[in-house]
């Protein structure tokens, strides 16, 4: 809305033109929706414990959960709030790449919300069945990996990108290439939500491997960056840079009151659609392997569940003491803070191997 404003005024004062770079936009997208943020955060939060809208803790997990009880959840909505008014403020709304994040971000928001809405109005622990959610999940997968697929112009925008080796691409084809967009999206939606248990546990490494994929977006988006870099040059994709700033910017506002000891949790709404839309970020600027590499922490959290469920289900023992992943830690008598804080600590570390991607090939 905004970038078409100052598009039209640019005819008469130049100076406008500079809202056309889309490095402003996504500082000022990052800002505005960490404005946002601050400023409907705490009402939302009033709200949320006014309506009783509590988490509820499990008796087998750390004692020490158990204060966490009542907590407000749901405080996901106040991240795509943010994100989506950011986005319609600043980003170019004739970009196909947006809509489609932003449609997918949503969408799996919206699962997230029923989701919740069932486990903490309805009282009901199971929430939205299994089944469901997975029906759901995959029906706004394959309509993102179907559309993306069937709008690619170019046959690298379907191939795989092999990081470190500037000449190795595996071709997908279609059907290929749906397959694993459809896996990469939901895949990363349900990990995030596995990894969001502990306070500001999912938020951080979310922003920080966000913040990375818009560094690529921008890249792959710029013709002459994608040319010396050796990366397919995706036009348009250059515009999720500002999706990016806003998650970051209304990630970090959310931080602020999801910090330990958590005023808000994020709850299945925020964590199924910022999973999603990393997702689909990574597919379109053809990053899905780094995002395996800089998404290592919610990539070691699943593993964790599949592995603890297929051995307890073979064996009849535990591989760990409690999964996902953090709650091993935790019972093996790390405090919360400390699991937090050096979880944090290794997606920096691999979001930073994941950017040296863009030059050691």
């Amino acid at each position: 809305m905004l970038l078409e404003l100052t598009q039209w005024l640019a005819k008469d004062i130049r100076a406008f033109n500079v809202f056309g770079y889309i490095t402003l936009r996504a500082v000022l997208a990052a800002l505005t929706a960490l404005v946002i943020t601050f400023m409907i955060g705490p009402a939302m939060i009033r709200k949320l414990a006014a309506y009783k809208i509590g988490q509820s803790v499990r008796d087998d997990g750390p004692k020490t959960h158990l204060t966490k009880a009542g907590t407000p959840t749901m405080g996901g909505a106040l991240i795509l709030v943010a994100v989506t008014v950011t986005t319609l403020l600043w980003g170019d709304l004739q970009n196909r790449f947006v809509w489609v994040v932003l449609l997918v971000t949503l969408g799996f928001g919206a699962i997230g919300w029923v989701d919740d809405y069932r486990k903490v109005v309805h009282r009901n622990p199971k929430g939205l069945s299994a089944k469901a959610k997975f029906f759901w999940q995959s029906v706004f997968g394959l309509a993102a990996a179907l559309y993306i697929a069937t709008s690619t112009n170019l046959p690298q925008q379907t191939e795989l990108i092999v990081p470190f080796f500037k000449t190795v691409a595996l071709p997908l084809g279609v059907i290929g290439f749906v397959i694993l967009t459809y896996f990469v999206i939901v895949g990363t939606s349900n990990a995030v939500n596995l990894t969001d248990g502990l306070d500001g546990l999912a938020i951080m490494p979310t922003v920080m491997v966000c913040s990375a994929l818009g560094v690529f977006a921008y890249v792959a988006g710029n013709v002459i960056f994608a040319r010396y870099l050796g990366f397919p040059f995706i036009p348009g994709a250059g515009e999720l840079l500002v999706i990016c700033a806003a998650i970051a910017g209304a990630g970090l506002a959310f931080l602020w009151f999801n910090a330990y000891p958590a005023e808000v949790f994020m709850g299945d709404v925020g964590a199924l659609a910022l999973g999603a839309a990393i997702g689909t970020i990574a597919v379109i600027v053809r990053q899905e392997v780094v995002l395996l590499i800089m998404g290592g922490v919610f990539v070691i959290e699943t593993l964790s569940v599949i592995i603890q469920v297929l051995s307890y289900k073979m064996t009849g023992k535990r591989v760990f003491r409690m999964a996902p992943l953090h709650h091993h830690y935790e019972l093996k008598g790390w405090k919360e803070s400390q699991v937090v804080v050096r979880f944090w600590i290794i997606t920096m570390m691999l979001v930073l191997v994941g950017l040296s991607t863009l030059k050691l090939r």
